[in-house]
């Protein structure tokens, strides 16, 4: 019932703001308007608002959900009417505050004391907001910080909205047979996981400090000190940034900022956080990133909200890493290779004609910069080829996959000129040699030197435990069990480790 409720909740929000007047060519569009006639206060509605005005007004009566929903849309203009692009991006820092009385009380009873024994300054006005949260501009011990706050009662709103999601990607999984490819349930999983880490600041601290330490005197990011003391789950204070907002491209110009230079380090600092960290931010719509005004002729990018950060498995990094350098290099064979290996498609796959799909997709995008490029159609032919060989969509890179939407729309927005290719093919080059040459190689045996020694101080006891098997009476049934032991057993790891240091040794005399 509490769902049903929500559903209806969502229909008179959708319909107060008129939006089933935008829908044209929908053949059952009636079946939409005929429950207005349960709903009184939807008999008349005013449309005096401008359509933008009226889609950005929904997500922001929807909830938090909805509101990220818009804001990753909002990075992406090129896909996007003029009118409505303008008004979602008022969703990134601009979406309605809550009392800002209210935020003083939280903080206080946060932090368990009078907001004025704590701050010389605290402004009652919030300085920004979004759906989770708030920020108030604050002077702790002489320093310029900022307070940022969550909105009260925000767990619970997001609480009904996932389980809503979860009753819609179990219903679909049921009653749709391409749910088995794209795996609606696991992806509503992985986006729980992270709206929920998104409501804890004191996670988001931790996450802004081991970001700050992976860029420590890089010249690409900064990233703003965090005040532990003062940190609670529903409260993080933390220094304030004063930089230009990167969406405002005239305060950029005004600056004399080097814009192409800045577009190449936003894909530099992109593939690093990926590929050589493993940790990065999965947020980054403009709303939290800055500009500094330091260096104009070498920009530096300043990150504030690090609530949404994403990392890769092992295995995904490297089949990533792998794909993408095989694309930079147009080899589409070993795309589709790499896609049967990691299991991404079927093992039946032909090898040949997925590399044929995938080359009449990409070839000719390649050599374009962004301006010339309709990434639009590139997905609709991507998911055409995802289709057509039952590609199976991965959860774990749901986050991945949004945070290179909001990247890829940055930088068209930010100088469509950028040639993508020129840049990140030299990182991949160099992902390469450092990942995949015998010096990586050594650096993991060495890393892992203490197991391997570990397994073969071992082995003499797992070669008893063999002999006692092999002599025991049930000999034919022990047998059968005694292989799947031996190959969960330790000694799988003394013969890897064998094997590795014949390969590095038939390398070296090579």
């Amino acid at each position: 019932m509490r769902q049903i409720f929500r559903l209806i909740k969502i229909y008179k929000i959708i319909m107060k703001n008129s939006l089933d007047k935008d829908i044209l060519n929908f053949k059952y569009l009636w079946l939409v308007n005929i429950f207005r006639i349960f709903f009184p206060s939807l008999w008349f509605r005013s449309s005096s608002l401008s359509r933008g005005e009226r889609i950005r007004k929904t997500f922001e009566e929807l909830g938090p959900i909805f509101v990220k929903l818009g804001q990753t849309i909002s990075t992406r203009k090129d896909l996007l009417p003029d009118d409505i692009a303008e008004e979602l991006v008022k969703l990134q820092d601009k979406v309605p505050p809550f009392s800002g009385k209210e935020a003083k009380r939280v903080i206080e009873k946060a932090l368990n004391d009078d907001i004025a024994n704590i701050f010389e300054e605290f402004e009652i006005e919030a300085l920004a907001s979004a759906s989770v949260a708030q920020v108030h501009a604050a002077k702790l011990n002489g320093n310029e910080v900022v307070i940022k706050v969550l909105r009260p009662g925000i767990e619970n709103i997001i609480i009904k909205d996932i389980s809503l999601m979860y009753s819609i990607a179990n219903t679909v999984d049921k009653i749709w047979e391409e749910s088995k490819r794209l795996k609606p349930v696991e992806i509503v999983s992985e986006y729980e996981k992270v709206i929920f880490g998104e409501l804890d600041l004191v996670k988001e601290a931790s996450n802004a400090n081991l970001l700050k330490r992976n860029f420590t005197n890089s010249s690409y990011l900064y990233v703003p000190e965090i005040y532990f003391d003062y940190s609670k789950k529903n409260v993080l204070v933390m220094e304030r940034i004063f930089g230009i907002q990167i969406s405002n491209k005239e305060e950029l110009k005004k600056n004399n900022i080097n814009i192409k230079r800045l577009a190449e380090k936003g894909t530099e600092i992109f593939f690093t956080q990926v590929f050589q960290h493993n940790f990065f931010h999965a947020d980054m719509h403009p709303g939290n990133i800055f500009v500094s005004y330091e260096n104009p002729d070498d920009p530096k990018y300043c990150a504030v909200d690090f609530g949404i950060m994403g990392s890769l498995s092992e295995s995904d990094q490297k089949y990533l890493a792998l794909n993408f350098q095989a694309f930079f290099q147009r080899d589409y064979k070993k795309v589709a290779e790499l896609h049967v290996d990691s299991g991404w498609v079927g093992e039946d796959t032909r090898i040949n004609e997925l590399e044929n799909s995938i080359r009449s997709v990409c070839e000719p995008i390649f050599e374009k910069p962004l301006k010339d490029i309709s990434f639009g159609n590139v997905l609709l032919q991507l998911f055409s080829v995802a289709r057509q060989y039952d590609m199976q969509v991965q959860p774990q890179l749901v986050l991945l996959q949004k945070t290179l939407l909001n990247i890829e729309g940055l930088g068209r927005d930010l100088y469509p000129d950028l040639d993508l290719w020129v840049t990140a093919k030299p990182f991949f080059e160099k992902w390469a040699r450092d990942n995949m040459g015998l010096s990586s190689i050594i650096k993991k045996i060495s890393k892992n030197s203490p197991k391997f020694l570990n397994e073969i101080s071992d082995f003499p006891e797992t070669l008893s435990l063999i002999r006692k098997k092999l002599n025991d009476t049930k000999l034919d049934s022990e047998i059968s069990n005694l292989k799947s032991e031996v190959k969960n057993s330790r000694l799988k790891n003394v013969i890897l480790f064998i094997i590795l240091l014949t390969m590095i040794f038939y390398e070296i005399i090579q």
